[in-house]
């Protein structure tokens, strides 16, 4: 019987705790409800100062997109073609290594896509920042206009900008150096990309963008021009030094065979009435110009056919750089959308107002 009470109790006990657990649930949802119901009456209430939120965001995003700069963006495409690539040459012939020249193929510090981060690299940049171009009638350095344009003079003022001259080019300065520095990477950054526009093919796009529209057509020149002479120069370098050295022994062989001919005419020139007992001081002279004229005469033409085989070595190994499409003025122009800027601006002030009203609210109920 005991048992069976306590089972009962037990029971009872359980119901009324699964009770007290609905109930409980029950006047949370209700509480929740009525919390929900309370912002909403709350946030609606305050539907003025968060439309003047909104407004005066989008009143600000439209002075912004009116008053901001237009910028201009200067592109240029070309294709890049690599030369033939040669590992040496064999059939040069054996007067080649007697002269000390090697014929092997050249152009091997630049592969592939080398070129895209040449030019971001400091060396060009600064090269192209250093030609003066024409404006307005006078000739100004890049580097100059570029200081110009975004008013570093004032915005640097404990720079010495008196001991700053970069017309002189000879003439080193830490001081110069060190703006260079600055504004070549104020160009990587904002200013200049690089790149493909499909990596299937070998077409390059460069672009520069700048509020200055002059200035974006002539850097972009200036960097397209220097470093496409740099990179076919360094490509053919070791082949255009071969061609320079053969070219050279080829001239000298060249003179050396024409004054034993001279020198063989002339000993017949200088013994007009040689005694017939005394040919010695005519054979012997003229034979050996005759001699040295015919062996330097071998040794010309191998050398002759050597030269124009590095020659066509040379052609061969230079690259090919096609420009596609050059920057021409008017340059393409990239305006910010007033009404894009203003809708923005004007949501996230009104989400603003929103943030500020419910710490607010949460804030006067926690004093309360």
């Amino acid at each position: 019987m005991l048992n069976r009470q306590r089972k009962t109790n037990n029971i009872e006990m359980t119901t009324e705790s699964q009770k007290m657990q609905i109930a409980n649930s029950k006047v949370s949802l209700r509480e929740l409800i009525i919390i929900m119901r309370e912002w909403k009456i709350y946030l609606f209430s305050k539907w003025v100062i968060i439309l003047v939120f909104c407004l005066l965001g989008a009143t600000l995003g439209l002075a912004y997109a009116f008053y901001k700069k237009p910028i201009y963006t200067a592109a240029t495409t070309f294709v890049l073609e690599d030369g033939e690539k040669t590992g040496g040459l064999a059939n040069l012939g054996s007067l080649a290594s007697i002269a000390g020249i090697d014929i092997g193929g050249g152009g091997g510090v630049f592969q592939g896509d080398n070129i895209i981060e040449l030019y971001k690299s400091r060396l060009m940049i600064q090269k192209a920042l250093l030609t003066s171009v024409d404006v307005s009638g006078k000739p100004v350095l890049l580097i100059d206009q570029f200081i110009a344009i975004n008013s570093l003079k004032s915005k640097w003022k404990q720079t010495d900008w008196s001991k700053v001259n970069f017309n002189s080019f000879n003439q080193p300065s830490v001081l110069k150096d060190s703006i260079l520095r600055e504004v070549v990477k104020n160009i990587n950054e904002n200013y200049l990309s690089v790149g493909k526009p499909d990596k299937k093919l070998s077409k390059i796009k460069v672009e520069v963008k700048c509020r200055d529209e002059l200035f974006a057509k002539a850097f972009s020149e200036q960097l397209v021009a220097a470093v496409n002479d740099f990179y076919v120069k360094t490509k053919t370098k070791r082949s255009a030094g071969n061609v320079a050295v053969l070219q050279h022994k080829t001239d000298s062989v060249r003179a050396v065979m024409n004054g034993a001919i001279y020198a063989a005419v002339q000993v017949a020139d200088a013994t007009p009435n040689l005694n017939p007992t005394r040919q010695v001081q005519r054979a012997a002279p003229a034979q050996k110009a005759q001699f040295s004229a015919e062996t330097n005469k071998a040794v010309l033409s191998e050398m002759v056919k050597n030269l124009e085989i590095t020659k066509m070595t040379l052609l061969k190994e230079t690259p090919l750089i096609q420009l596609i499409d050059t920057p021409t003025l008017p340059l393409e122009i990239e305006k910010t959308s007033k009404a894009k800027c203003a809708i923005i601006t004007g949501v996230l002030f009104g989400v603003l107002a929103f943030i500020i009203l419910i710490i607010r609210k949460i804030y006067l109920d926690a004093v309360r």
